[in-house]
């Protein structure tokens, strides 16, 4: 688009499409800016929408450029291109210890070994994979804690460093497929327990998804690969 029309169309087009994050893009002094909605909300941060934004730049809008820079609520976020995958520059979010909040633990269905607040999520740390992958929380009851999300993970295999997986029912989402804000927090955390700077990442969604995660100062480098699978035209009735 050359504008973002008004508010409202944008919330209505992303209920329409009803995935996880819609993505909006308008060109600005050579770069873009981004802005990403739920079915039901705005966002003020997502991965795999900027990923996707940036192949589409990269492979249909300009084919050959190698780097974008979008401006976003989350400030300037760069993406560029290596081969067949895309590094994205997002912000850490430094998780902090706390006690469990109240109802988290019921709404999990299991007790946390260690809980954390990355500013934006809960982040529930579990005894071993196969719970993270196993875990059915209440939807309900998660939508009722005070915070729009909750991150459960734990350490890999020898495959991966940490498992993850993010349920966010207040923003439309029950489950997210593969979140690259949630890794914004766990890159920081893992990487000060496992002592090191580039960690191997598994989100056990039913969908699942892989990522390179690196601590760079105080950004985070996400890795990751990008296929497109559909393309066309949406119709925008007259008034709507």
């Amino acid at each position: 688009m050359e504008t973002f029309p008004d508010d409202g169309l944008l919330h209505r087009i992303a209920a329409e499409n009803n995935v996880p994050e819609t993505a909006f893009l308008v060109p600005d002094n050579g770069n873009y800016r981004l802005r990403w909605f739920t079915p039901t909300v705005e966002v003020p941060l997502c991965g795999h929408a900027t990923l996707a934004s940036a192949a589409v730049v990269m492979e249909r809008l300009q084919p050959g450029r190698t780097t974008v820079t979008f401006d976003s609520a989350s400030g300037p976020l760069t993406v560029k291109r290596l081969g067949e995958r895309y590094v994205m520059n997002f912000p850490v979010r430094v998780p902090r210890s706390i006690p469990v909040p109240e109802g988290l633990a019921e709404a999990l269905g299991i007790e946390p070994v260690e809980t954390l607040d990355d500013g934006f999520n809960y982040i529930a740390v579990l005894r071993e994979m196969a719970a993270v992958r196993s875990l059915a929380p209440d939807m309900t009851a998660i939508a009722r804690l005070d915070r729009p999300g909750v991150v459960v993970t734990a350490q890999g295999d020898q495959r991966w460093d940490c498992v993850s997986r993010y349920f966010a029912p207040t923003k439309g989402i029950p489950e997210d497929p593969v979140t690259g804000g949630a890794h914004c927090g766990l890159a920081p955390y893992w990487s000060t327990r496992l002592g090191k700077r580039e960690l191997r990442a598994f989100q056990a969604s039913p969908r699942g998804g892989e990522l390179t995660c690196r601590l760079v100062g105080d950004r985070v480098e996400l890795e990751g690969a990008c296929v497109f699978y559909l393309e066309g035209r949406i119709a925008v009735p007259v008034g709507l």
